[in-house]
């Protein structure tokens, strides 16, 4: 199994979606087995800039990241596909093993 992790900045958008919307959206329709949105409380995207959205009147959008999993060939297939249609975000994969 291989679990994949797509990092971005949460003002990020994509054919008019909030990209958390289009990804999500994107994976469902690549059958993935699992994925999970989760909203960051401190960090910084390509732009190095330290965000910091919890601060009192911080204007700063949350990082993100979205982590999913299924078999290797299924991920590095979707990744290359998602590569195709968006350039922006970083993306680390890593092999797993599922305890059941």
């Amino acid at each position: 199994m291989m679990q994949a992790q797509i990092f971005f900045d949460k003002d990020k958008f994509k054919d008019n979606k909030p990209m958390t919307d289009y990804i999500m959206e994107f994976l469902a329709e690549n059958d993935i087995l699992s994925a999970t949105a989760f909203r960051g409380e401190l960090g910084f995207g390509e732009d190095q800039k330290i965000n910091r959205p919890g601060r009192l009147f911080s204007f700063d959008e949350p990082p993100m990241l979205i982590t999913f999993i299924d078999e290797e060939e299924k991920v590095k297939k979707t990744l290359t596909a998602f590569r195709k249609k968006v350039k922006s975000g970083f993306i680390v994969v890593n092999t797993v093993d599922i305890w059941r």
